[in-house]
């Protein structure tokens, strides 16, 4: 059985193929404007005001949870994870933030701008609450969201 590979001038054929698709299906769109089919641009202050930002969380994924770590998914609507804080961002961008992380009801709490999963390890075994909230650039509270857990029994044993 012989392979055949594709030959590099295959390569650029495809990309020009991908790149022409892109405004083959805006033509679809007759007559709107790139800011009606994108929305506003998120760089720029908005001329109306914003839809409220949501947070949405999901469950630790259970693999991990299995070994004593929780990794927990997000995201924000209406709203961009960003590093950026103090009362200049509200001026420029109202719509970047970023999240506090508080675990099993400590007083104190941490901020993330990564916009990445939450990853918690060395947790012992039992009932966990995490509470999640999304803040703006100002630290103020715009959402939250508490996530209860159980790491299981056998997951104790290893910690890192």
């Amino acid at each position: 059985m012989e392979t055949t590979v594709p030959s590099l001038t295959t390569f650029p054929l495809a990309l020009a193929a991908a790149l022409l698709a892109g405004p083959a299906l805006a033509q679809n769109l007759p007559g709107l404007s790139a800011g009606e089919v994108l929305g506003q641009a998120g760089v720029a202050p908005p001329a109306t005001p914003q839809a409220p930002a949501r947070l949405v969380v999901d469950p630790p994924l259970p693999g991990p949870l299995a070994q004593g770590r929780a990794f927990i998914q997000y995201r924000a609507e209406n709203l961009r994870i960003e590093p950026v804080f103090g009362p200049a961002a509200l001026a420029v961008t109202p719509r970047i933030g970023h999240v506090h992380v508080a675990v099993d009801g400590a007083p104190w709490h941490w901020a993330d701008a990564s916009g990445e999963p939450i990853i918690l390890v060395g947790l012992t075994p039992g009932s966990h609450s995490v509470q999640i909230t999304l803040a703006d650039a100002n630290h103020r509270p715009l959402d939250s969201a508490t996530i209860r857990f159980v790491v299981p029994a056998a997951a104790g044993g290893h910690q890192h």
